[in-house]
């Protein structure tokens, strides 16, 4: 390492330390409607299909993806 190389790095920190840090202001409020019994089976089911359907789907085939054709 030179002579040079901290004096690198100390510029460098400081000019980190004087950036401003934007922070999320979140807040939650209580649902005004409690979710029925259907809304939850159809949101459960739709992940369900979108994530874990075509990942399983891919995991099934994956000796067919080894095989070169």
């Amino acid at each position: 390492m030179s002579v040079l190389t901290p004096l690198l790095l100390r510029g460098l920190t400081g000019l980190t330390r004087r950036l401003p840090v934007q922070r999320a202001q979140m807040h939650s409020k209580p649902p005004k409607e409690q979710l029925g019994t259907m809304e939850i089976a159809i949101g459960i089911t739709s992940c369900f299909v979108c994530f874990l359907l075509p990942s399983g789907w891919v995991l099934a085939h994956l000796e067919s993806y080894k095989k070169p054709e």
